[in-house]
């Protein structure tokens, strides 16, 4: 798949079918988002592929109201970025971190797959961080879903690009 068409055919998806991904294709996607722009190399995002039992910390630490959601994809991966306390690495950083996260949906995208980007509130909270290892040097930044589609998803509206874009002299 081309680039462009991968970025104009890409999908949120909500609906997935039932396995979860093998390890080695999550980790071909993990693989890929190492290549995402950061500055001075600090590689500083850190992924968290969730095996059965923290899924169910996290459920418990989400609340019956919220647990359901997270059983929407088969495979969920946290997406994390390590903070130095210097205001202008972190900044920096996290969006380099959130160029990863999208390399992974994109890569996803490219191979066939389902992918959906999260911020879910039980991760902002101290329970929800335990749950998944997240320590007090890391930032939350997404819940990706991944998993086999289970049906095709439109394009949705989009602004068009001189709506958003201003070229300055």
């Amino acid at each position: 798949m081309e680039v462009e068409t991968a970025i104009r055919s890409r999908r949120t998806h909500k609906a997935f079918r039932p396995l979860p991904l093998p390890r080695d294709q999550v980790d071909q996607l993990l693989e890929l988002a190492r290549w995402a722009p950061n500055h001075n190399l600090t590689n500083p995002w850190r992924f968290r592929v969730l095996g059965p039992r923290a899924l169910e910390r996290l459920k418990l630490a989400a609340g019956p109201e919220s647990a359901p959601k997270l059983d929407r994809a088969p495979t969920l991966v946290v997406c994390s970025c390590v903070v130095s306390g210097d205001p202008v690495q972190d900044e920096e950083d996290l969006h380099a971190t959130a160029c990863a996260a999208y390399i992974v949906l994109l890569a996803a995208h490219g191979r066939g797959l389902a992918g959906y980007w999260r911020t879910p509130e039980v991760l902002r909270t101290d329970a929800g961080r335990a749950a998944v290892g997240l320590g007090e040097g890391e930032r939350f930044v997404s819940l990706i879903h991944l998993g086999e589609p289970v049906q095709e998803r439109p394009a949705p509206a989009r602004a068009p690009a001189p709506e958003t874009a201003t070229y300055l002299d």
